[in-house]
């Protein structure tokens, strides 16, 4: 039978390696398992996977340059794993185009449930809905998971999608951090505070070729972020 999610899994712990890749296969996840950033790069570009489950301190090359070398070319959904209690490492790894993070130690259920949105994201089963989201000059195509702007296809990851269709479909209302985490991945546990500033920031970058959309998703200060139903200021 044909595997449900096939996962890179990039890790030099080989005990905690070996563990991950038992939990996930006991769950119908087929696990390509390697120890370096290097060899990640390799089995990335020889074989399309559904999820990259990336540890930030890799020997070779670390996690955070193989993420970057990664978004150059794909947009595989990417979880990065980390001991690291530095917020200021996980900021870079979203900015550098990671879609979720999870610290170590991690407890079983969460690694699966977090595996498993991105997939899901990732894949477009996100619900029987409507075939698109327009508000303006955007547009989001859902079963494409692709979104335009006054015709331009905007290079976005999964998780970036995901954030701006949760703000799309409620253009005109003001949505806090924690409601925009738990609406795109079901929790808005273990979040920290930059989080979604970095996504936002780096979709306003996908964005800012068109002057008119400066305005199109606003900051309200001490509250959260709004998509504006219009693009005036």
């Amino acid at each position: 039978m044909t595997a449900e999610i096939l996962a890179l899994l990039v890790e030099d712990d080989a005990r905690l390696a070996r563990f991950t890749a038992e939990l996930l296969g006991q769950q119908g996840i087929s696990v390509t398992q390697v120890s370096d950033g290097e060899a990640a790069l390799r089995a990335a570009k020889a074989r399309s996977f559904d999820v990259v489950i990336l540890d930030l301190m890799l020997p070779r090359l670390d996690g955070l340059s193989v993420c970057r070398e990664l978004r150059k070319t794909s947009a595989v959904p990417i979880l990065m794993l980390t001991a690291r209690t530095d917020e200021a490492d996980r900021v870079i790894g979203l900015e550098l185009g990671a879609d979720d993070y999870l610290g170590k130690p991690f407890a079983p259920r969460e690694l699966l449930a977090r595996i498993r949105a991105l997939v899901r994201r990732a894949r477009g089963h996100l619900g029987a809905e409507a075939d698109a989201v327009r508000v303006g000059a955007l547009e989001l195509r859902l079963g494409a998971l692709t979104a335009h702007y006054d015709g331009r296809e905007l290079d976005l990851t999964s998780y970036e999608f995901a954030i701006l269709r949760v703000l799309a479909e409620r253009s005109g209302r003001v949505l806090s951090r924690e409601q925009i985490l738990e609406l795109v991945r079901g929790t808005s546990e273990d979040a920290f505070d930059r989080s979604i500033d970095v996504r936002i920031s780096r979709i306003r970058q996908k964005l800012a070729e068109d002057p008119r959309s400066a305005s199109l998703i606003r900051t309200i200060r001490g509250v959260g972020y709004m998509l504006a139903k219009d693009e005036r200021p």
